[in-house]
């Protein structure tokens, strides 16, 4: 894991609580070093990246936007502070798979790792499971999605953890409504948060899936309710 923080007491502890979960840290403190990091050979051994918004050198925020753009399959949590409620949503915008607000428990930030792994290392299915609504695909064992063109050939999407978990779930209940509460609990596992989460990465998904992200034909907004997948013609 890389663990991003310009803060040496908060990245001590993140640091402790990591190996005492059993997992192995590596620690940068600026923004450019974790660019240059990220983009050399030992960031395709990474499973997930801890992110500070604010840090010298580069951005929180970009280095999020260059982990999707090099590394789409890699877990991201990004710290934030609690009134930077605009930062986190933009972290979220950015491709973010989950986010804790500072100041926060080492113990919540264990529980939020542990949650996006067991999303991302999620075992394989006995046998083949593949969702199709209308040019829409997902191969769930291989956690690939692809949209066809205009000429009906597929193309791949890059979608991120939490946002193929969230499509997934979706499309295995078509026509069905969920609240954000319901989602949050059932693609999160958290039966707290802000709800603007959900929000902001059924957004992300529906300007990779939809020709009209304002005028969505696939995942679409029940008013007063949450959303819903449609059901397949």
């Amino acid at each position: 894991m890389l663990v991003v923080e310009d803060d040496p007491t908060v990245a001590e502890v993140v640091e402790a609580y990591l190996t005492r979960a059993g997992h192995q840290a590596t620690w940068l403190a600026d923004g450019t070093q974790a660019a240059a990091y990220l983009k050399g050979p030992e960031a395709a051994e990474l499973d997930l990246v801890i992110l500070d918004l604010l840090l010298p050198g580069v951005h929180g925020l970009e280095l999020c936007a260059q982990v999707r753009s090099t590394l789409p399959d890699l877990p991201v949590i990004m710290l934030t502070a609690l009134s930077e409620e605009e930062d986190r949503i933009a972290g979220l915008e950015r491709g973010a798979d989950d986010y804790v607000t500072k100041p926060f428990s080492p113990r919540e930030l264990i529980l939020r790792v542990e949650s996006v792994l067991r999303r991302a290392k999620q075992s394989v299915p006995a046998g083949p499971e593949i969702l199709t609504i209308g040019p829409l695909t997902v191969d769930v064992a291989a956690r690939r999605a692809t949209l066809d063109d205009a000429a009906g050939e597929p193309r791949e999407l890059a979608l991120t953890v939490r946002e193929m978990d969230v499509l997934i779930h979706l499309m295995r209940h078509p026509g069905e409504a969920f609240t954000r509460e319901q989602l949050m609990e059932r693609v999160w596992g958290w039966t707290f948060g802000d709800q603007s989460t959900v929000t902001v990465h059924v957004r992300r998904i529906r300007q990779k899936i939809e020709v009209d992200p304002a005028d969505p034909q696939l995942l679409q907004t029940v008013w007063g309710v949450g959303y819903r997948m449609q059901r397949d013609a």
